[in-house]
Parts: C-alpha cells; structure tokens; sequence
C-alpha cells in the first residue's frame, strides 16, 4: 500500500450505534463515550436523568469494536476521534459537550484537541492525558474472555453461568460482571461482542495518550473517584498544558467507575459544571 492509503486506513472512521434521549433544549447535546470493554447502556439511567436536570438532548455511543458499533482491526485513537467526527457529520450536530470515561474519556480529549470548534465543554471522568499505568490486568482480562469456551446451543442463563465459572479464578467480581455485559448470541453461539483481536494488537496503544502541541481552551473537568488512582497529582502540569481551563475535582468513595459508584454526585457535578460557564 502507499503511505496515503495506508495512513488514510488508519483513520478510516466507522459508523457508530447509538442512543438518543431527546429534550427540548436547543443548547449543544451530552454526547457520552464508555470506557474499553464498556458499552453505551453503561449511561443509559445517568442519560434519562441528565434530560431531565439539563433539558439537553443526550446521546450514548458505542466505540468502534464495541457494543453494536463496526468491528475494525485498527483502535487507535486518533482512529475513534475520526469516528466521532463522522457521527456528528452524520447527526448534523455542529456542537456537542463531550463526556467520556476512561478509554471514552481519552478519545474525547484527543477530539477537542483535534476539533475544538466542534465541542462546547469537556468532561473527562476518571481518566489523564498520559500512559495508564496497569496494563497486565487488561491483558488478563483478554486472555480470559480468549479462552471461555462455551457450547452450542445452550441457554443464555446456562451460557452466563459458564463463562462467570471460567472467568471467575482470574477475574475480581465487579469487573467480572461487567465484562459479561458482552457476552451475546450469535447464530446459536455465545460470543464476545467486543473485539478482543483488535483490542489486544491496539492495548499499547489505549493504554497511551498521543503527543499534542496544541490545547483545548474551553471549559473542562475531570472528575475523578476518590479511591482511583486514575487522576494524580503527577498528571496536573499536563492536564493544565493541555487544558489550561480545566478544573480537577474527585469524588468521595468512588472508584474507576465513578458514574456507577456515585450516580448522584456524578450527575450534580457535571450538573454544575454546565451550569456553571454559560457559552
């Protein structure tokens, strides 16, 4: 391939499947992304109740290779950044305020720092612009979801309970649970719906964060848990380069999972951040 047609595949975007929550406001939609093995229900209660307190539309997405969306061999960010750009292209939305978690919350800032025309504020939760630190537990969890083998033709419940059993000596229980979100049936065979391939061949480059030279001057806050190591102190001077409007505030008694451990304070801190700097 020539270096054009093999960078133009690096970036070549995938259409995305998502979820809107229509509300009446006129002002730039909550646009959220899930984290790596996530899925766009992982924001559906938090979606309903954030229409109700902001009257924004809200719209969940899930990220190439996952959920519903395309499955692609490539998972860069730069790649899922392109994605964005193509659903907003598609949904006709000119601005949006991007929430993202983790993974999700990685693609979002390299998006604005790509587009920041395109996005009205940014939230990143529980997640720095900088190398995630423990990549072994990720590549155990692939590993393990590799090796679940599960029969033909089975019920679902008897499917579910199989994998939990192979899972469950190398997986703690609340990741556990959430990795079985992704277990669906296809063609009488239970299968992972996430791409473990590309997931696997890209987790170096998930775990990292791409070099930027520019910086994203909207209002941002990252919004970390209390108990997560995901947002230190160490990240600050380059969370303030690359967002010098960024307030940095964490949550009590929340972990990784900030939105799941504290729904309510999750919703009144982005509540009040929106509130807080009207465009």
């Amino acid at each position: 391939a020539t270096l054009w047609s093999s960078t133009f595949l690096q970036t070549q975007p995938v259409p995305l499947s998502y979820a809107i929550f229509d509300g009446p406001s006129s002002d730039p939609p909550l646009v959220f992304l899930h984290g790596l093995f996530g899925n766009k229900s992982n924001f559906s209660s938090l979606a309903k109740k954030l229409v109700l307190q902001t009257g924004r539309k809200v719209l969940t997405i899930d990220a190439r290779n996952h959920g519903d969306s395309s499955h692609s061999p490539i998972m860069t960010y730069e790649a899922m950044s392109a994605d964005i750009r193509l659903f907003l292209n598609q949904l006709h939305l000119n601005r949006c305020v991007l929430i993202g978690h983790s993974m999700g919350g990685k693609t979002a800032m390299v998006f604005v720092l790509q587009w920041p025309e395109l996005v009205e504020r940014l939230v990143c939760v529980d997640i720095s612009p900088s190398q995630t630190k423990d990549i072994s537990g990720f590549q155990n969890y692939i590993a393990a979801m590799k090796a679940v083998d599960i029969p033909r033709g089975i019920p679902r419940s008897t499917a579910r309970r199989m994998a939990e059993e192979q899972l469950r000596p190398t997986i703690q229980p609340t990741i556990l649970h959430f990795l079985l979100t992704n277990l669906v049936n296809a063609e009488d065979q239970f299968v992972w719906r996430v791409n473990l391939e590309a997931i696997s061949q890209h987790l170096n480059d998930i775990m990292s964060f791409p070099d930027f030279q520019t910086s994203y001057l909207g209002p941002t806050l990252f919004l970390g848990g209390s108990k997560s190591g995901y947002i230190s102190s160490n990240n600050y001077p380059e969370i303030k380069r690359l967002f010098p409007d960024a307030e940095i505030q964490h949550i009590p008694d929340a972990g990784h999972w900030v939105h799941a451990d504290q729904p309510q304070e999750f919703i009144t801190a982005v509540c009040n951040f929106i509130a807080l700097h009207p465009r």
